[in-house]
């Protein structure tokens, strides 16, 4: 199975929002992804896109002819390429009902692990959501990182029991969420958390390292380290939270430069090759986060589907980093783009 061939048949069964596009852009889908509660017009999604493709890559072939590493140590754990799934959740209501949250988690998190990656998982109101996600994760070996909302602090210690017995190797929460339309007024109720409130939630985890998603300034990233954060997001939801953002990639080298290597940096938001994964790291990420084509490959050929698009992912990133001069990821360096 080829991508193309992941295309088309999820374009049979991915529902009336995402268009399974050739290049996940934003533009077909804009305000409709996610589907129910969709907000403003979705411009920052298209300039997440945008962005990444103003960035140019710098060729140069006047080195060794060596081997690439694509591989990332993190956590404690080895991967084969420095991306991972991101989260997703209410499969059914935004991308169509062949799968739910259980079922697509299951798929999701046993081929990343084939694959030599892993995958967050996103969470819901319905308590099964995470129940769920721990069980594809225990299952794996605790390759996978649960993405808890930012519900309540009662709410939140419920889940993060059950993310501990999985043993996910790490576990994170996405605070932009806190935007989201359809998480006003819920039960439990969700919200913005300041850094004493995560710093409780980062306390409860123990040694299990927490990953803030969803910083996007300087003083976000000093707020959740401040926390004791293990790692962050550069990530404003997709451009799904808030029209008129920046992209991600126009404000990662200015916050990895201020955290300098006191945190793990992961970014998100439009990358959709591995030359882009190559541009993330250049400007200071330590790894990237791939959502929605994720979905598509999962929708459109299940396991097969996920290996095959990490695997054309992977190979994109290390033909830019043979091309550019890096044989592993500790060596591609800031003058390799510009």
């Amino acid at each position: 199975m080829n991508y193309q061939e992941i295309l088309e048949q999820a374009r049979t069964c991915i529902g009336s929002y995402c268009r399974a596009c050739p290049v996940c852009n934003g533009r077909a889908c804009r305000n409709q992804i996610p589907g129910p509660g969709a907000k403003g017009a979705g411009d920052t999604a298209v300039r997440n896109y945008d962005k990444w493709q103003e960035i140019r890559v710098n060729m140069d072939t006047l080195c060794a002819n060596e081997p690439v590493d694509t591989g990332l140590a993190l956590f404690g754990k080895r991967f084969r390429y420095p991306f991972f799934a991101g989260p997703v959740g209410a499969v059914n209501l935004h991308y169509g009902d062949r799968y739910d949250d259980e079922s697509y988690n299951q798929v999701l998190v046993s081929a990343c692990a084939e694959a030599g990656i892993a995958a967050f998982t996103g969470d819901g109101t319905n308590p099964a959501v995470i129940e769920g996600a721990a069980a594809a994760i225990q299952k794996a070996g605790g390759l996978g990182i649960p993405t808890v909302k930012p519900w309540n602090l009662e709410t939140v210690r419920e889940k993060l029991v059950r993310v501990k017995e999985a043993g996910a190797f790490a576990v994170a929460m996405d605070v932009d969420a806190a935007g989201l339309p359809f998480l006003k007024n819920m039960t439990p109720p969700a919200g913005r958390k300041t850094a004493a409130e995560l710093k409780e939630i980062v306390d409860f985890c123990g040694e299990i390292p927490f990953i803030v998603k969803g910083i996007m300034t300087v003083k976000g990233a000093l707020k959740a380290k401040e926390a004791g954060a293990a790692a962050i997001v550069v990530s404003n939801h997709g451009g799904r939270g808030l029209d008129q953002c920046p992209s991600t990639a126009e404000v990662l080298e200015e916050i990895a430069e201020a955290v300098n290597g006191s945190m793990k940096i992961f970014v998100d938001g439009g990358v959709r090759s591995g030359t882009d994964v190559f541009k993330a790291l250049a400007l200071g990420a330590d790894a990237v986060i791939i959502a929605r084509p994720f979905v598509t490959a999962v929708y459109g050929g299940g396991a097969e589907g996920v290996k095959t698009y990490a695997d054309k992912i992977g190979a994109e990133l290390a033909d830019a980093m043979s091309m550019c001069g890096a044989a592993s990821l500790e060596e591609i360096s800031r003058d390799m783009v510009r």
